[in-house]
């Protein structure tokens, strides 16, 4: 009788036992695919750029001292990292002040209407100084030595002052305005626009910032967008 039993027992287990083993076999693949998914979705990168929320900043530490700019104003892909840099080239849309759009493909039909589209940005290079002589003091020391005598008024409070012919700056002049502050070092409209430089001191790093001569006609805005680019970048909340 006993053997008879664990022989009925034997062939119970023998029919149903592949089957029974599948049902703890699935649990466990369903519990690590669960997993899986929840591991992937806290790792997934959250940092991209959002056209919802605006560009995505990076916080980039130049000369010692924190900016946090906006990644897609980046000009140059290898600086599109954060931490520690030497150098950060950025341009923005004037008087937008937004990142700029990614440059469309140019083929030989559209390259002319390319290099025929006017300047409409300013850009801005942040650069660590090491020590060299503050941009006010040039402005105060060094370029009133190669100035020439006289400035001529400008519109509106501007005022300018021509370089001297031999000097370093020859063929460039120089604008200046007190409310709002703005100096400005500018080369002459040529076979190419003429281009304006401005810069100032922040901390360790120095902020240039380079845009079309003929924007001067609207001074102001411009010295107010430099304001506020540089607020934006550097301003601590």
């Amino acid at each position: 009788m006993t053997l008879l039993s664990t022989a009925q027992s034997f062939t119970r287990f023998s029919r149903g036992g592949p089957r029974a083993h599948l049902v703890p076999i699935t649990i466990g693949a369903t519990v690590a695919a669960g997993a899986i998914a929840l591991i992937a979705y806290l790792l997934w990168p959250t940092w991209g750029t959002d056209p919802a929320r605006g560009p995505g900043r990076l916080p980039v530490q130049v000369g010692g001292t924190l900016f946090n700019v906006p990644t897609a104003s980046v000009r140059r892909k290898v600086q599109r990292h954060s931490g520690p840099q030497e150098r950060v080239d950025l341009a923005f849309t004037f008087p937008a002040l937004e990142p700029p759009e990614a440059p469309k493909h140019v083929s030989a039909d559209t390259v002319e209407d390319q290099q025929q589209q006017p300047i409409d940005r300013i850009f801005v290079s942040i650069i660590a100084h090491h020590d060299s002589l503050a941009p006010d003091m040039r402005y105060r020391t060094i370029y009133p030595r190669y100035l020439e005598q006289g400035s001529a008024q400008l519109d509106d409070g501007l005022s300018m002052r021509t370089f001297k012919e031999g000097s370093p700056y020859a063929s460039e002049d120089m604008f200046v305005a007190a409310n709002p502050a703005l100096a400005a070092r500018c080369t002459r409209d040529a076979a190419t626009p003429g281009m304006c430089l401005s810069e100032r001191r922040i901390e360790g790093a120095d902020l240039i910032f380079r845009f079309p001569r003929s924007w001067l006609s609207q001074w102001r805005d411009i010295a107010n967008a430099m304001e506020r680019l540089t607020a934006q970048m550097y301003g601590k909340k």
